[in-house]
Parts: structure tokens; sequence; C-alpha cells
């Protein structure tokens, strides 16, 4: 029998596969439930503890997994371990939150190679269900987008075993191969030259387009600070050094293990303070301060509302806040608050980064690392603007390469660098501004109006209209001393073995 070529041509379009793990058979059928309803994606497997989910991972090679982090037996962070080992893949941790450690354990399955996480339901399920859907397709939404190599490199142990398995999973992929695909990158981001001057406004629309919500313009922030507090005592004060420039840090999706990999290996910065703001809800970021506390040099904690930033210090944005640089009696704070989501999440990169140009002008450096949506690449562009400084993760090293590559397109970079260079491409800028003549005031004037020579021009130079300013000295009287020494706007560490930079002739040690 012929057929017609009248006929309708029948596309069978293949859902990701999804293997679903949890030791609680109802559980397994809700999650299943919600994900099929997508019709996003298809199950193809549940599996009741981690030795059943690793039979079931060889068995069905599923694309994705959701996986318990608490289970009897073996558990979720064992098969986490096997998985990243044997087959690395994205999997979704489903933690119970901070009870009984879970908070502590989701953060480590992150830090093993986990892509994102969410929370169970908790209470009245029938009430948390609809939270849960939402947040877990759009976990899985994102884990398409992962890079599935990167996820070697995320696996971070802390065990000698651990190690040793880590140094054989980098081995796979040569370094010089991620360098020379970063500068591919941005060559062919900045091959055109400038962008022209109605770009900007255009990559805007297209980066909100994608986002969830829009930026927020709301100006009603509560920004007072209870200066009878410990953290803002005279006592106190005598006992700090205030920073002369900041270092910013945008990350979301694979941002754990990726931050564990670089806080570790940053100096103990003496004239430079460090603020985070990583996409993570409530309940999480005072164990993941605290994790990065005991490996780093950094004094690394949750940043507290009108807390005074300290060198070599880094102040990470708790969940569900937006952390804002202020300044309070002529000393850079932190500054917290509840305000609208911006690109859909809180804490939002862009508020943290608009603010710290604002109050730091050129003596701020923006870094922008792994995650999903946008978040980041207008505060960097508020940053360059302002004569600061711009540090990218490149795609090739980034879980899910969203941000760093928007951020890349709206702003430019002065360097874009795989995930293990990140650490000494940070220390190498900063070296430049130490040793610059430290700023004596600070405020929270607008910016500078120039703008990077590789980046769009059609940008508002006005401070962010929701930037606090209750407290803060005139900026008629207080100004931003520009004093960091001149580097190329199209400057890539390309060679990250090399032992010098040159900046504005000088020949400075990394």
């Amino acid at each position: 029998m012929s057929i017609s070529e009248d006929a309708p041509v029948v596309t069978l379009r293949l859902l990701p596969r999804i293997l679903v793990v949890d030791d609680s058979a109802f559980m397994r059928r809700l999650v299943s439930d919600v994900i099929i309803e997508s019709g996003e994606f298809d199950v193809v497997g549940t599996a009741r503890d981690g030795a059943h989910a690793l039979q079931q991972v060889r068995e069905l090679n599923p694309d994705l997994i959701t996986l318990d982090v608490d289970m009897p037996g073996q558990d979720g962070l064992f098969a986490l371990r096997q998985i990243m080992r044997e087959a690395p893949r994205p999997v979704i941790m489903l933690s119970a939150g901070g009870a009984d450690g879970g908070a502590e354990a989701t953060l480590r399955a992150l830090e093993y190679g986990a892509v994102d996480f969410v929370r169970k339901p908790a209470g009245a399920i029938s009430l948390d269900i609809d939270t849960v859907r939402e947040q877990l397709l759009a976990a899985l939404r994102a884990a398409l987008s992962t890079n599935r190599e990167t996820l070697r490199h995320a696996l971070r142990l802390r065990t000698p075993a651990g190690q040793s398995a880590m140094r054989e999973l980098e081995a796979v992929t040569s370094p010089v191969d991620r360098v020379a695909a970063s500068a591919a990158a941005l060559a062919a981001a900045l091959a055109n030259g400038p962008a022209p001057a109605d770009a900007t406004s255009v990559a805007i629309d297209e980066l909100r387009a994608d986002a969830s919500t829009e930026p927020s313009t709301d100006t009603s922030i509560d920004t007072s600070i209870d200066t009878s507090a410990p953290s803002v005592t005279a006592a106190w004060r005598r006992d700090f050094v205030s920073p002369a420039y900041v270092i910013c840090v945008a990350s979301s999706t694979g941002g754990p293990a990726a931050l564990a990999q670089v806080l570790p290996a940053l100096p103990r910065f003496t004239r430079a303070a460090v603020c985070i703001a990583q996409h993570m809800p409530t309940g999480f970021t005072r164990s993941m301060a605290h994790r990065l506390d005991e490996a780093s040099h950094l004094s690394v904690r949750e940043a507290a509302h009108g807390e005074p930033l300290r060198a070599g210090f880094a102040y990470v944005a708790p969940g569900g806040q937006h952390l804002r640089i202020g300044v309070v009696d002529g000393t850079p704070c932190c500054l917290l608050d509840t305000g609208p989501l911006r690109w859909g999440v809180r804490p939002a990169a862009d508020h943290l980064f608009e603010s710290a140009a604002a109050t730091f002008g050129a003596a701020t450096i923006g870094v922008v690392m792994t995650g999903m949506g946008c978040d980041g690449a207008e505060g960097l562009m508020a940053i360059r603007r302002a004569g600061g400084r711009g540090i990218v993760q490149d795609a090739p090293s980034s879980v899910v390469d969203g941000m760093p590559m928007s951020a890349l397109r709206l702003a430019g970079a002065e360097h874009v660098v795989p995930l293990e260079a990140l650490a000494q491409t940070i220390a190498s800028v900063a070296t430049a501004y130490d040793l610059a003549p430290r700023p004596t005031r600070f405020s929270m004037s607008p910016p500078p109006t120039d703008t990077p020579t590789d980046a769009p021009t059609d940008i508002p130079t006005d401070a962010p209209t929701d930037a606090p300013t209750d407290g803060m000295r005139d900026a008629s009287t207080d100004t931003v001393t520009d004093t960091v020494p001149d580097m190329a706007a199209d400057t890539v560490l390309d060679d990250p073995t090399d032992t010098s930079a040159n900046i504005h002739g000088m020949a400075l040690p990394r």
C-alpha cells in the first residue's frame, strides 16, 4: 500500500525523560503527576532509595533526575556522588528545608554537582502544591539547558578520595581548550565593535521578555537603621578597616558549587570587601555562608541590615532579601529589604551591582558567574559605566550560561575566563586597586557618564531610583574618588597561567 503525498506528516516529539527518586510512595506519585501533567516531560521510572536510583540510572539512562535529599539507607547524597562520578547529568534535589539539617545536606548536594533544589510540600500540601509545581517545573526547564560536561567540574568533595576523583574528572576536559573557547566567545560577542546607540534598549527589552518579572521601580523601601545595634556602634567601628573598593558577585544555577571553588582560592583582601548575590530562598544562605567561611581565607557571613562593610570580609545576601550597598555616617554598609522581585528573584544581583557602582564608583569589580536568566547584566553595565571592571565566567565552564552571556552581550567585560581561572583573575584585577590611593569619602551620587568602548551607549546614567538614601551624606559634598588605574576595556585574560599583568604601563604581580 502506497502512502498518499497528501497524507499528513506526523512528527513524534520526544520528551525529556525523568527519573523520580523518593523514599515516600506518596511523594513519588505526587512529583510524577506534577511532571506528567505539564506535558513537557516524561517520567520513565521511579526509585525508592539511593541504591535503587543507581540501578535505575544505569538501566533507564534518564535525561534528568529529581532526587530526595533525606532517605533511609543509601541517601540522596550517596546517590548523587555516584551519579556524578559514573555518568553526570542534571539532578534536582528535593529538600525538606532547614529541619534536621536539611539545609546543610542540600548545600552539600549543590556542591557535589546538583544543579538546583526545590523545597518539598509542607504543611497543608493542597495549599503548597501550586508553589512547588511552579518551582519544580522551572528548575527542570533550567536543567535542560545545563552543560553536562560542566557538571563534572561542579563535583567538589571534601574527602581525599573525593578530591582525587575531582582531579581525575578535571583531566577529561583540558583547561587549555576551555581558555581557547573563552577567547572565541568574547571575540564572537564583540566582533561587530560597539553596539549602535539604540542597541541597549533593544537588548534590555529582549532580556526582560525572557524574565518572569519586570525590574522594580518601587521607592518605598525602608532603609532606616537602628544605630544602637552592635553592628554600628563606635566601639565596633574601631575594630575594622573600611574597604577602599568592593567586589560584587552574581550567581544562580550552579552557583553554590562554583562559589565553593572560587572563594576558598581568594586571598584575604586587606582593602576590599566582597558582596555576593546568590539566588536562593530563605533558610539556606546562612548555612552556605558558614560552609564558605570554614573553607576560605576571607571571613564569610550572611549580611545583616546596617552592618558596615569590612575589608577582608565577604557578605552573602540573605535568601529572600535584596542586598544593596549604602552609606551611613560616611561608612559603606549593607542594606537589606524585601522589596519587589526583580527578574523574578530576590536577592537580585542587579540591585547589588547598581548600588555598589553608585557608592564606590570606579572602585568596583563586578563578577557574573553561572546562572539562568539575565540578572547581573544591567548591574554590570552600571559598574563599567562608573569606571569599574567586569569579569564574566565563560560559557563552557558555566552549568547554565544565561547570566554570564547576557552580561557579556549587554555590558561587555574586561575578562572572560573559565571557572578554574576566576579566583586568580579576581585577585589579579584587585592588585591594581590595592596600588591605588584609598578613597576617603563615599556617596550615592550618580556614576560617571563615560561609557566602556566595547559597550552599548544608550544607558541611563542616574543612580537606581530605589537606591537607599536615608542617613546618607549629601552627594553634593561627598564624591567617590576615581583613583583606580585605567585598564583597556578590551583586556581579556586569555592565559590564566601568565604570572604578570600590565595595567597602564605598570607590571603588577598576580
